[in-house]
């Protein structure tokens, strides 16, 4: 059976939205408020190397795909499956993505692969599948910012009660927290 990790880029206040770039007012806001440290991605490279497979929401693909495949610091995401969860998507033109329409079938999904399901951004997606009780764990950078608005990871428009346990945290310079929390089952 998989393991299904959400990995994002929180702000303080809990909002996820548009970090490296997008419609947000404040987009880019992981490297245009916070000085770079590398130390702080060091998960990103980590979660690369361990993941199976790779699921998110029809934004974060059409955010995704017109990029990562030609970026080679994404070459293993680029060739492990990935799949989509959408209504509307058709014909992923991303090599080896597949759609799926429901949470139903990323619990089916779950059940056949073995290894890391990785979902990266896709808010709406992981706030679902929390709902669901689909996820396993997550990977928090939190940024020492407060937006104030913006789409959020946590907030009340989905019953997402859950104990977690934390694993792994570390502290950086720039004042970014890493936070690895496993949800209790």
């Amino acid at each position: 059976m998989g393991q299904l990790i959400v990995t994002e880029f929180i702000t303080l206040d809990g909002v996820v939205d548009s970090p490296g770039g997008g419609p947000h007012p404040h987009a880019g806001w992981t490297f245009r408020h916070v000085a770079f440290d590398e130390a702080a991605y060091e998960i990103k490279d980590r979660e690369q190397q361990e993941a199976t497979a790779m699921l998110m929401g029809r934004i974060s693909y059409e955010e995704f795909a017109p990029v990562w495949p030609s970026m080679e610091e994404f070459t293993e995401y680029n060739a492990m499956p990935k799949y989509v969860v959408s209504s509307t998507l058709q014909n992923p033109q991303w090599h080896n993505t597949s759609v799926l329409g429901s949470l139903d079938e990323v619990a089916r999904l779950k059940e056949t692969v073995d290894g890391i399901i990785l979902v990266h951004g896709s808010a709406t997606l992981a706030k679902g599948l929390a709902a669901a009780g689909l996820v396993d764990r997550y990977h928090l950078l939190v940024f020492p910012l407060l937006l104030g608005e913006g789409r959020r990871l946590f907030d009340d428009s989905t019953d997402t009660f859950r104990t977690l346990e934390l694993v792994e945290h570390v502290a950086y310079a720039n004042g970014v927290v890493k936070t690895v929390y496993d949800v209790v089952h």
